[in-house]
C-alpha cells in the first residue's frame, strides 16, 4: 500500500515539475523559448516568426531588441503578416520604407516587462480597458474578450494574444494573431 502511495506521489511530482518546465520554456513556432535568451535569439528559432525576424533585421532593430530592455513585445506571427493586404510586407521591407517599417515594428513594443497578469490588472483598474504607450509613441488599448487579452490599435484593428508570457532575458513576448498598425 505504501509503495502505491509513493508511486502516486512520484507521478504527481513528475506531472507538476513537467508542467512547471513547460511553462518556463514554452514552445513557439516549434521551438522552445528559453528565458535565458534574449528576444531576438528566441524569435530567430520560431518558425512562426520568420517574417517578424526579417522585418526586425530590415529595420535595423536587432541590436536594440538584443539590448538590456526590458521590453514587452507583441509579436505577430507569419499568419498575422499574411492577413495584411497583398504586397504590404514586401513594400515595407524596401530600404526606402525603413522609417515606416520601424514605426510599425516599434508600435508592437512597450517599455518594461508587462506580464499577462499585469495587463489583466491594468484592464481591471481601467474598468475594462488599459492604455499602453508604445516605443513608437503610439497608443494601444488592451481589453479582455472571451477570456483572452485583446489589443486594439489606433486604426481600430484588433489582435488577440494567443500565447502570453513568453519570458526572455530582456523582457517578455506575447504572441499575437494580427499586425497592429499605428496612425
Amino acid at each position: 500500500m505504501q509503495s502505491r502511495y509513493r508511486s502516486v506521489l512520484a507521478g504527481l511530482i513528475l506531472a507538476v515539475s513537467t508542467a512547471a518546465f513547460c511553462q518556463q520554456d514554452p514552445m513557439v513556432g516549434g521551438a522552445a523559448m528559453y528565458a535565458n535568451k534574449n528576444i531576438v535569439e528566441n524569435a530567430m528559432n520560431s518558425q512562426d516568426h520568420t517574417t517578424l525576424v526579417t522585418a526586425v533585421k530590415a529595420a535595423g532593430l536587432v541590436d536594440t531588441l538584443q539590448g538590456p530592455g526590458p521590453f514587452t513585445v507583441f509579436a505577430p506571427t507569419n499568419e498575422a503578416f499574411a492577413k495584411l493586404p497583398a504586397g504590404t510586407v514586401d513594400n515595407l521591407l524596401k530600404p526606402e520604407n525603413k522609417d515606416m517599417l520601424t514605426k510599425v515594428l516599434t508600435y508592437h513594443v512597450v517599455a518594461g516587462r508587462v506580464t499577462a497578469d499585469d495587463l489583466k490588472k491594468m484592464i481591471q483598474d481601467g474598468h475594462g480597458k488599459a492604455e499602453l504607450k508604445t516605443v513608437s509613441g503610439g497608443m494601444l488599448w488592451a481589453m479582455i474578450h472571451d477570456g483572452h487579452v485583446v489589443l486594439k490599435d489606433e486604426k481600430g484593428g484588433m489582435a488577440v494574444v494567443t500565447i502570453p508570457n513568453v519570458y526572455q532575458s530582456n523582457g517578455i513576448i506575447h504572441v499575437v494573431d494580427a499586425v497592429l498598425l499605428p496612425n
